[in-house]
């Protein structure tokens, strides 16, 4: 189907019916389906592996590693836990409401549900909400990147062969695609990107008042810091790991890495060689290197790096034929240059040196930008770290680690602020895809009179008691 205005229209009208026959609410219909789309996901991964390959030159580890495997341990989660999570709780009404002795809380979709998944990881981001969808009992229409064609066109391929179009379809095509989309009254939302985007989804929602999760960016924020008791060879491997992956273009990477200055030599020398054991000394000639998605997106790489040249401690250099771009260290550079104040979205690493009796104030201004959708930490000092962690504002993050909190079973995913709103994974994808219903189920005898006209001075004077 072409989607067009109208044909979209349609979709929305056939999903809204199907949603309003009942047929998914029952949990023994969600699991089914969960299972359908882990197989699905299984039987095809081979398919998903290969697009992602040719939309981002993923290779065949990293496609399993950040794509496939997570998707699959995520939806084990939703078959494991729904029929505990879609249970309605059971609440006492307490005396003021006697007789009605218990009220329910019953965990209800909340309808048609719209997916809007970004370029970079494709696979996890467009059926991973999805499974939260379906965990939920809504329909599903997912608005796939026309930026990552071949991921958008396997999966197309793969809902149309394992689900009703009734109940969950995707849909291909650019902003006035999504924009056809968000016109419709959907019943919930669900976007991945940035933030100038999210806002324009919040704008169009508002319209209809249709609930909205956003997932987005790290803006100016999105900090790594390291400290000068830090194990900095440990430090070093592990944000060059997290740089290389998918070349950069991941909403919870580094934007910009603070070294405290006595080390700083030694973690730039311990950084450099990670990269090249890692990678190579060319990180484009060596065919496990992702790319960056798009002629445009490697130009701003480049444009960018060319900008700070004369402090470019290694890479730099890239082949715009197969648009990859070495991983690039930058330093020193200061918290209030341009490129420590946007997402970088690539292989481009500033570097901040900051002295250690000034750690404070490096906070302050990591605090006064917008709220990132994470922040790392490279210490020994773990009363520190904690104080800093329960104290900064950002979405989630590590100390001496970095991504690997979003493989944690039972945890949200999310952002604040800038970098986002809601919540998803496991249960929290369970509960940002349900609404709370509460309902009291009333008594036909034994009611008091205590709430009805006339309020006499006795009444008065005994419901004052009853609710102190």
């Amino acid at each position: 189907m072409i989607p067009t205005k109208d044909n979209i229209h349609k979709i929305v009208l056939s999903q809204k019916e199907y949603f309003a026959s009942g047929v998914t609410l029952p949990v023994s219909f969600r699991i089914e389906q969960l299972k359908k789309l882990k197989k699905a996901i299984i039987d095809h991964s081979k398919e998903l592996i290969d697009a992602l390959h040719e939309d981002l030159n993923r290779s065949d580890v990293e496609a399993y590693l950040t794509d496939i495997g997570p998707n699959i341990l995520e939806i084990n989660e939703y078959i494991k836990g729904l029929k505990k999570w879609a249970k309605p709780e059971r609440h006492f009404s307490g005396l003021v409401c006697f007789p009605s002795i218990f009220t329910k809380v019953y965990k209800m979709p909340y309808g048609v549900s719209l997916i809007i998944s970004p370029f970079n990881f494709p696979v996890l981001l467009s059926l991973g909400v999805l499974a939260a969808s379906i965990a939920g009992g809504n329909t599903s229409i997912i608005k796939a990147s026309s930026k990552s064609k071949a991921c958008t066109k396997a999966m197309q391929e793969i809902i149309k062969e394992t689900f009703d179009e009734r109940y969950i379809t995707l849909v291909d095509g650019g902003h006035d695609v999504a924009d056809y989309l968000l016109e419709e009254k959907v019943d919930k939302i669900f976007y991945t990107g940035s933030p100038s985007v999210g806002k324009h989804v919040m704008e169009m929602a508002s319209k209809n008042l249709v609930p909205v999760t956003l997932e987005l960016g790290g803006e100016n924020g999105n900090w790594a810091v390291v400290r000068k008791d830090a194990d900095i060879k440990d430090a070093a491997r592990k944000i060059a790991f997290f740089k290389l992956c998918n070349s950069g273009q991941i909403c919870i990477n580094i934007n910009q890495v603070a070294v405290e200055e006595s080390i700083a030599q030694k973690f730039l020398l311990e950084l450099k060689n990670e990269f090249i054991r890692q990678i190579g000394e060319c990180a484009y000639d060596n065919p496990d290197y992702p790319k960056l998605i798009s002629q445009s997106a490697y130009e701003k790489i480049a444009k960018e790096a060319e900008k700070y040249a004369d402090r470019i401690y290694f890479g730099g250099k890239g082949d715009k034929a197969s648009q990859r771009f070495n991983p690039t260290i930058i330093y020193p550079i200061s918290p209030d240059e341009e490129i420590a104040n946007h997402e970088i979205f690539g292989p481009l690493l500033p570097v901040v040196p900051y002295k250690d009796d000034e750690i404070d104030d490096l906070l302050k201004i990591i605090a006064s930008r917008e709220h990132g959708l994470v922040l790392y930490l490279f210490t020994k000092n773990m009363k520190w770290a904690k104080k800093v962690m329960s104290s900064q504002q950002y979405g989630g993050g590590c100390v001496n680690e970095v991504c690997i909190h979003l493989m944690v079973k039972g945890v949200p995913f999310n952002g604040t602020g800038h970098s986002g709103m809601g919540a998803y994974h496991g249960i929290w994808g369970f509960r940002e895809f349900t609404h709370p219903s509460t309902v009291l189920f009333g008594k036909t005898h034994f009611n008091l009179s205590l709430r009805e006209h006339p309020y006499t001075s006795k009444k008065k004077n005994l419901i004052k008691k009853v609710l102190k």
